[in-house]
């Protein structure tokens, strides 16, 4: 679901109207119509306050989707090899007598 269906959603599930929401957060009904139907995106601070608004309390985890996460780590595991290497000594045990 992208930002402009959770929106849309959201206002339907507090049973609030585009003109009530909008009011409860300061910005005009257009705008907030505009959010929803995608043709604008919200700040991060002006989504939270629309959610807050509607009465609920956001709470999200973010996560790659498994192709995208794979390609991250290749991506990492090709640098890490790609860095110089020098192998140091290892410290020689001390036996005591």
């Amino acid at each position: 679901m992208n930002a402009a269906a959770s929106l849309r959603d959201t206002r339907r599930r507090a049973g609030l109207t585009q003109v009530e929401l909008a009011r409860r957060v300061g910005i005009t009904p257009s705008v907030l119509s505009a959010y929803e139907h995608g043709r604008r995106q919200p700040g991060a601070d002006v989504f939270l306050d629309l959610v807050r608004a509607a009465g609920f309390e956001p709470a999200w985890t973010r996560r790659l989707d498994d192709r995208r996460q794979g390609r991250r780590l290749a991506e990492v595991l090709t640098l890490a090899e790609a860095l110089p290497h020098r192998p140091r000594p290892m410290p020689r045990a001390r036996l005591s007598a």
